[in-house]
């Protein structure tokens, strides 16, 4: 599978968000999913799908690890925007996975963790699709400064598109609080990346990396779903 086939590469680097999403909406028809962790970048995707009249399935990872404010917003987000999500599950629960790999497996080998729990349910779910949406962006950090707007992720064999790579965190909150749109608590306590409550902790330090606050301590700073980790 190639975009260049398609010409479109190059265009999309100066097409507005909106423009994205209605392209890929054109492009791929049923075959695109939204694949969100309800981030900020994520609640403004679903919200502009919403007003240029696009449905699409609303993917997400339970990891079965996730904070108490996650699955609060889960539930906050399904009826605020009148949609079902699809939570993907992995295969084992964490009580099968402590059985099976010994206890708090993502402490002694996070990024095994990560493939049982995040990669492995993902390339699962997004079989039946041709594309999905992410909610990258390049200001999150290092790993992601080059974020191309559509590519094709090769280990998925599927078009990923980032609608939102250029936007900065600035705008993406005053779009927020304009529409006056659900988010995660957790932002305002100090977590500018939200994931399992077991790698995720508050940053109260100035960073610029928006990823600052993930399995601290390591080197590990992406979950593999995007970035090899």
């Amino acid at each position: 599978m190639t975009l260049d086939t398609l010409n479109i590469t190059h265009l999309l680097e100066s097409a507005t968000a909106e423009e994205t999403l209605l392209w890929a909406a054109r492009t791929f028809g049923q075959k695109l999913a939204l694949v969100t962790s309800f981030q900020i970048t994520g609640i403004v995707t679903l919200h502009k799908l919403q007003q240029l009249g696009l449905k699409v399935d609303v993917l997400t990872l339970d990891t079965g690890l996730l904070f108490p404010e996650t699955y609060a917003l889960m539930e906050e987000v399904e009826a605020f925007f009148g949609i079902e999500i699809q939570r993907i599950r992995p295969r084992q629960t964490v009580a099968e996975q402590d059985a099976s790999y010994g206890p708090e497996l993502w402490t002694r080998q996070p990024n095994r963790c990560c493939h049982y729990r995040k990669v492995v349910p993902l390339r699962e779910a997004i079989e039946p699709y041709d594309a999905w949406l992410t909610g990258l962006r390049r200001d999150q950090g290092p790993s992601r400064a080059q974020t191309p707007i559509a590519s094709v992720d090769e280990r998925y064999g599927k078009v990923k598109i980032a609608p939102f790579a250029n936007w900065r965190e600035e705008f993406m909150w005053e779009y927020i609080h304009a529409y006056n749109l659900p988010y995660n608590p957790l932002h305002g306590r100090g977590y500018p990346s939200i994931g399992c409550h077991t790698c995720t902790a508050a940053v109260h330090f100035a960073s610029t990396d928006k990823r600052a606050g993930r399995w601290q301590g390591q080197v590990k700073t992406e979950c593999g779903l995007h970035v090899k980790s």
